[in-house]
């Protein structure tokens, strides 16, 4: 993704900070409120109704920064808010949960990140790879494009791999059965979709450009389920709310790919600001 950028498109993104804006508020307000509309519509175990607020509390990831590059979206303003909000959920996620907690299940459990860790983790995932890529380009132009064509395709067939991992590793660790699959996949998928749309429609009335629009829709709705995992898992000690990210992402790149290649096809075009 960074042999495609230049420090200008960071310097633009800052410089005209409105779809950054408009993209983190979409992700830290109306994300979890969608997803607490969904909960409380839903006749499901309150266990798996927290992890679905578990996602929605976490940030997007590379993989949603990923599916921006693959369809020629702003990689920059993709990039950005991953980070950003990365630090903005060191506070908001602990919030969530233990709203959640005493929503559904009607109990309070104190939760922290650890800081300097996810710190680490957002410079290592995200930011690194990116500016590596950007020295690549400016100093050896011609490289970067000779490895851009084919990091598109290898790139989504590693991934690929990966979420094979997710879905029958992860859910056997989990003792996941289908019918649990089956009862979260459709809140799970609705989540996903509905939080895309609310993207859109956000950075739309806002007025932002058609590329801003449908990077701000993929980066609100593929949240970063891996982190998710880890807080129910890890944090919570609660393999049936860790059953709902392992089951979201089993299939939100395929969604929010195909989704986001939709958008774009039938994207109007408003003024560009």
């Amino acid at each position: 993704m960074g042999l495609s950028l230049t420090d200008r498109d960071f310097r633009n993104i800052f410089a005209q900070p409105k779809a950054v804006i408009t993209g983190l508020c979409c992700q830290i307000v109306l994300l979890p409120v969608i997803a607490y509309l969904i909960a409380r519509s839903i006749h499901i175990d309150p266990l798996f109704k927290v992890g679905l607020m578990i996602i929605a509390a976490c940030p997007g990831g590379a993989t949603s920064n990923l599916i921006t590059y693959l369809l020629r979206g702003n990689v920059a303003l993709s990039i950005s808010m991953t980070a950003i909000n990365s630090m903005i959920t060191l506070v908001t996620i602990p919030l969530v949960v233990t709203l959640s907690l005493e929503a559904f299940i009607h109990e309070d459990t104190a939760i922290h990140l650890n800081v300097g860790e996810t710190v680490v983790k957002v410079f290592l995932i995200t930011l690194l790879p990116a500016f590596a890529g950007t020295r690549v380009r400016k100093n050896w132009p011609v490289l970067a494009n000779g490895l851009e064509r084919p990091l598109r395709i290898i790139l989504p067939l590693l991934l690929f791999v990966v979420y094979l991992g997710v879905l029958f590793i992860d859910q056997g660790g989990q003792s996941a059965t289908s019918s649990d699959f089956l009862k979260i996949l459709p809140y799970a998928l609705l989540l996903n979709f509905l939080a895309m749309g609310i993207g859109l429609m956000v950075a739309r009335l806002t007025r932002l450009s058609v590329k801003n629009q449908f990077t701000i829709a993929i980066e609100v709705g593929l949240q970063n389920s891996a982190l998710a995992i880890f807080v129910a898992a890890t944090l919570l000690k609660s393999h049936s709310m860790a059953l709902v990210p392992v089951v979201y992402g089993s299939f939100t790149f395929f969604s929010t790919l195909g989704a986001g290649w939709i958008i774009k096809k039938i994207a109007w075009h408003p003024k560009s600001i």
